[in-house]
């Protein structure tokens, strides 16, 4: 499947010029935008990497993400978004994920028109298509959209393959992330960072931001040691997992009960 794909990224590539183009992909580290990083590479491209970052982001993931891209001989841009972050989401409720990825949209746009890239490329599968959403607005093609409002072309080479097809892609290419064994939103590998677990319709505050990310971060020890999936929702202390057996869980309790009595942590709904 792989050299089909490839084949078909080169032809489109050629027809729409982007061998002249100077293109820079949203690169997160996971296997989405490792995958797309991989093949703008093999497919002969002037691509570079940038990823944005934040003080509760994974630096287990962003240790693997600058590696891969040293390994391929790509160039890698790190951007930190805290203070942009902080801005966006404190104040307002749940879910965070809707501020960040507005503060790192707008980010890229200017980073990529600032610094002479033509292009900005995106991974995104079928699954992420959202009727309606900026980036599904496109008159043309959908894999390359032309938007005013954003002022520079975006370049989606994966968007009409479906996650599980992304999955065997990645693993035909022998593209491995780390992996956080996070619970996530859906039953496919879809990490991110932990702020996505703050509870909806929960204030955000920076101090439920700290707090997200400790615990998230002690349980998902455990969880890569067990190799089950497993993530907090916070304040509530919900615990989901993904086929955790009992000294699993009993051991995942005990580390959330650590944190439900913080003094430092904020307190829970009645």
């Amino acid at each position: 499947m792989l050299p089909e794909v490839m084949s078909e990224i080169k032809e489109l590539s050629s027809r729409n010029g982007l061998r002249d183009k100077r293109i820079l992909l949203l690169f997160s580290g996971g296997k989405d935008s490792s995958l797309v990083l991989y093949l703008l590479k093999e497919a002969g491209l002037d691509v570079s990497a940038l990823t944005f970052f934040h003080r509760w982001s994974w630096r287990e993931t962003l240790n693997w993400a600058m590696g891969f891209t040293k390994k391929l001989g790509v160039e890698h841009y790190l951007v930190d978004v805290t203070e942009g972050l902080l801005r966006e989401a404190t104040g307002r409720k749940g879910p965070i994920c809707i501020n960040c990825k507005k503060v790192m949209l707008w980010n890229a746009k200017w980073f990529a028109l600032n610094n002479g890239f033509d292009v900005l490329a995106k991974g995104d599968n079928a699954n992420d298509k959202i009727i309606g959403a900026l980036l599904d607005q496109c008159k043309t093609d959908i894999r390359l959209c032309e938007l005013p409002k954003i002022g520079v072309p975006f370049f989606r080479p994966l968007i009409k393959y479906t996650a599980e097809e992304v999955e065997k892609l990645a693993e035909e290419a022998g593209i491995k992330p780390y992996r956080m064994y996070e619970h996530a939103r859906r039953r496919q590998w879809r990490e991110g960072c932990p702020l996505q677990y703050i509870d909806r319709e929960e204030i955000v505050t920076e101090k439920l931001m700290d707090l997200a990310h400790r615990v998230n971060y002690e349980v998902s020890k455990i969880a890569r040691k067990r190799k089950v999936r497993v993530s907090v929702r916070v304040p509530s202390f919900e615990i989901m997992c993904w086929d955790c057996d009992g000294e699993t869980l009993r051991d995942v309790e005990e580390t959330v009960e650590h944190f439900r009595g913080d003094p430092n942590a904020p307190a829970r709904k009645a």
